[in-house]
């Protein structure tokens, strides 16, 4: 299989960050949802993203936010891309950022509010660098540890690039990659000890065991979309 980009999400100090891609994680998830035990303000996520190397994405995590404030923080802060969770595709241009809607999928119908949603952002000119799905928790945005619906997953094309999110861990994440097959994965609880607090054993073995599961599944289909980058309720 193509190489699986990974994504630690919810990082919140210097040393985390770093570790995370020192192990290789192609991503770093900062969480500006303020409702989040994962929660930075930008001036706090500085550090963090100071702590990064090079070649490791920045990816900010937004819940509510108008799109032109996400993209100022994005450009304050230097990030490669911004996560959202929309209801309707976007009304502004992210460019330069690029664009990962997350949807909360349980059934089918979730499913295809996300096709809609990217057919309808590709008709404005503005369709989305990849997509990220989660499992689908009332009144939580992300970071459950609940696992999203592989088996409905399994086959599904977006559209885009899918990023697969929600409940994986170093014990699961080999098998939900053979599964689902996607393009990324995103991790926040599933590797640390306490809530924005990751844990380098939990993040070691996540990150091999993406990689190990990736060399044994065959190649997906191509993307309609490539990426240089890893990393709502839509009823």
């Amino acid at each position: 299989m193509a190489h699986v980009r990974i994504k630690i999400c919810g990082v919140t100090t210097p040393e985390d960050a770093r570790f995370a891609a020192e192990c290789g994680a192609d991503a770093v998830g900062l969480n500006f949802y303020p409702k989040s035990p994962r929660f930075l303000t930008p001036a706090l996520a500085s550090a963090v993203v100071s702590a990064l190397p090079p070649f490791t994405a920045l990816v900010g995590v937004f819940v509510g936010m108008p799109l032109r404030q996400v993209c100022a923080v994005a450009y304050q802060l230097g990030l490669r891309g911004v996560q959202t969770y929309d209801d309707r595709p976007p009304d502004e241009d992210p460019f330069p950022f690029a664009h990962i809607p997350a949807f909360r999928v349980k059934d089918a119908q979730g499913l295809d509010h996300v096709r809609r949603f990217v057919e309808a952002a590709t008709k404005l000119g503005r369709p989305p660098a990849a997509v990220l799905i989660d499992s689908y928790v009332d009144g939580q945005m992300g970071g459950t540890g609940h696992r999203a619906p592989w088996e409905l997953l399994a086959g599904f094309d977006p559209g885009a690039p899918l990023v697969l999110a929600g409940g994986l861990t170093p014990e699961n994440v080999a098998e939900a990659v053979a599964i689902v097959r996607p393009w990324g994965v995103d991790v926040a609880s599933g590797v640390e000890s306490a809530p924005g607090r990751k844990d380098p054993d939990k993040v070691v073995r996540f990150v091999c065991n993406v990689r190990e599961a990736a060399g044994r599944v065959a190649p997906p289909p191509p993307a309609r979309k490539s990426l240089s980058l890893p990393p709502a309720p839509l009823e």
